[in-house]
């Protein structure tokens, strides 16, 4: 039987610790993918009469942390970003905080994601309304584990914001502004790939 020489030694252990990582990067995504939300979000919601199901839900998640469960409601549903941002109606995006979320800091990643996956003229035109949202989130220290906000689109109005069940202040932009709010998460560059998966029920 051959023997293995010293110096070939490091590599293959380095070969087989390489593939074991790999595997269980693997099964973590898989496990990722497969875990449900610690919220049970309500599989209907409400939005001006209108009756909207959940199309997804999911778990942002920041390294090993998890930041907060969140789920998109919809009239019918879609599989696809493209689909999503055409889609005409009310729409709501549902939270719910995992731990403390400092409210400057939340405003802040919001204003980021929309950044990051709309032009900068289209950034530039919403000011305003980003300012409102900034300012809506930055009020408050910070948002506590099981508490939630929200945020619900309403056609012809605008977006409008909710913090514990509560609306802060009126609806601001208009739909094109809702659907650079959409694209923090399902956005060519969305805050989290898997979240993005399990919002379009694609897992």
């Amino acid at each position: 039987m051959p023997s293995t020489s010293p110096a070939r030694l490091p590599r293959q252990l380095a070969r087989h610790a390489a593939a074991a990582m790999a595997l269980a990067a693997g099964l973590w995504v898989a496990a990722a993918h497969a875990s449900p939300t610690t919220t049970k979000f309500e599989p209907t919601a409400e939005v001006l009469g209108t009756k909207l199901q959940m199309n997804g839900a999911g778990t942002r998640r920041r390294g090993i942390f998890n930041g907060y469960d969140m789920a998109l409601y919809t009239t019918r549903k879609v599989t696809t970003a493209e689909e999503l941002l055409v889609l005409p109606g009310p729409k709501k995006l549902q939270f719910v905080a995992l731990r403390d979320l400092p409210g400057t800091e939340l405003g802040r990643l919001f204003i980021k994601g929309m950044g990051e996956n709309s032009p900068k003229e289209l950034t530039q035109k919403h000011s305003l309304s980003s300012l409102r949202l900034i300012e809506i989130f930055s009020g408050r220290p910070k948002v506590a584990p099981g508490e939630s906000f929200a945020m619900e689109f309403i056609p012809g109005k605008g977006t409008l914001f909710y913090i514990l069940g509560k609306p802060q202040g009126e609806p601001v932009g208009d739909a094109e502004f809702f659907q650079m709010v959409l694209k923090i998460w399902v956005g060519q560059a969305p805050a989290d790939s898997l979240l993005k998966e399990s919002l379009l029920g694609r897992e």
